[in-house]
C-alpha cells in the first residue's frame, strides 16, 4: 500500500530535533520511545493544562507532563493553539492523543511537518474516539496509523499502518494499552525513512472514510431494546469514561462491571437469582457484577441487593 522512493533528501538531519504533542497515558508510551531513541532529541513537550480531578477537584498534571518533567524537558500547556506560536523550529513534530486541534500555522512550522499516531486503520474512524467507536461497533480488528497531519480532521497522507486483533472482552483501557507500544514501534520505524525521503506518504481514500464523535455522559445510557452483545460492546467502549448507566427510581444507576449471558429475559426486566442480578435485553441478558447508585460508592451486587431487595422483577427503561 505504501510506496517508497530511492532518492535521499539531502536535508535529512542525523540528529532529529523534535517537538512532542500529547496528553494522556497512551502518549507517554510514544514519548518514552522517542526519549529512548538514540538519534532523536525531544526539545519541547506541548500538553493540555492541568485539570481538576476527583470529587475534591485536585489540580492534576497530565501524564505526559509528569514524564517530560522527569527528563527535564521544557513543557508548554496552552489552553488553545489558535494564537500559540512554537518557540523553536524543530525538524519534526510528533502528536499522540494530544486532544486539541493543531492549527495550520503550527503544522507548517517543523521542517518536515508533524506526524500523528492515530489509533485506527485510517481512513476508518477519523475523529476523537477511534478506540471507543471500534469497540462499540463490535469490530474484531483495529490498529495504528502513522500519518502526516494536515488541516483536515485525520485526512493527512499515511506513512504506515499496523493491525491488531480485538479480543472479545477488550475494554477501552485494554485496547489503549495494547495499541500504545504498537504505535511507538510503527512511529520509530517510519521516522528515519520518512525524513530521508525513502518513505513517501500515501493519500487516503476519502471515499472510504468513516467518522467518530466525542462522547459525553449521556452516550452511556443503556437502551434495553438492544441486544446483550450490543450493550456489552457499549460497556467495553465507554469504560471507564463516561461509563454506562440506566435510570432506577429517578436516579442514575451506573453499571460498573457487567458480562453478557445466554439467559433470556424480557428487555429491561430485572431478575435476581441466588444473589446474581440479571437485566434482560432484546436478545439474552447481562449480568451485573458491580454497580453504583447516584451519590453512593461502587459496590458489589450482593451488597447492593442486601439494601435493595425489592429490585427483583422491576422493569428498567
Amino acid at each position: 500500500m505504501f510506496t517508497k522512493k530511492k532518492s535521499v533528501n539531502q536535508d535529512y538531519p542525523s540528529s532529529v530535533r523534535t517537538i512532542f504533542f500529547g496528553t494522556h497515558t497512551f502518549a507517554t508510551v510514544i514519548l518514552q520511545a522517542l526519549l529512548d531513541a538514540p538519534n532523536i532529541s525531544v526539545d519541547l513537550v506541548i500538553t493540555q493544562p492541568d485539570k481538576p480531578v476527583g470529587r475534591k477537584k485536585i489540580l492534576t498534571p497530565p501524564p505526559v507532563k509528569l514524564l517530560a518533567e522527569k527528563y527535564n524537558i521544557n513543557v508548554n500547556q496552552p489552553k488553545s493553539l489558535a494564537h500559540y506560536a512554537l518557540p523553536i523550529t524543530p525538524d519534526i513534530g510528533i502528536s499522540a492523543q494530544y486532544g486539541l486541534l493543531i492549527k495550520p500555522h503550527i503544522l507548517n512550522t517543523p521542517t518536515f511537518g508533524i506526524l500523528n499516531v492515530h489509533t485506527s486503520l485510517l481512513p476508518k474512524y477519523r475523529g476523537a474516539s477511534p478506540i471507543q467507536s471500534a469497540l462499540i461497533n463490535g469490530e474484531t480488528e483495529t490498529g495504528v496509523t502513522i500519518m502526516k497531519m494536515e488541516s483536515g480532521l485525520d485526512t493527512g497522507p499515511i506513512l504506515s499502518q499496523e493491525k491488531l486483533a480485538i479480543d472479545p472482552d477488550d475494554t477501552y483501557l485494554d485496547l489503549d494499552t495494547k495499541l500504545a507500544p504498537l504505535g511507538a514501534s510503527a512511529l520509530l520505524s517510519a521516522i528515519s525513512p520518512y525524513l530521508s525521503g525513502d518513505l513517501v506518504p500515501v493519500k487516503q481514500r476519502d471515499e472510504d472514510a468513516t467518522f467518530c464523535k466525542q462522547f459525553d455522559r449521556d452516550d452511556g445510557r443503556v437502551n434495553w431494546q438492544q441486544t446483550a452483545r450490543q450493550i456489552y460492546n457499549q460497556y467495553r467502549g465507554l469504560t471507564p469514561w463516561p461509563g454506562i448507566f440506566t435510570m432506577w427510581n429517578g436516579k442514575r444507576l451506573k453499571l460498573i462491571t457487567i458480562k453478557p449471558t445466554q439467559k433470556e429475559l424480557p428487555a429491561g426486566k430485572v431478575a435476581v437469582e441466588s444473589g446474581t442480578l440479571y437485566i434482560g435485553c432484546a436478545s439474552h441478558a447481562i449480568e451485573i457484577i458491580e454497580l453504583q447508585l447516584e451519590g453512593k460508592n461502587v459496590i458489589g451486587v450482593k451488597t447492593f441487593l442486601n439494601g435493595f431487595q425489592n429490585m427483583n422483577g422491576q422493569l428498567l427503561v
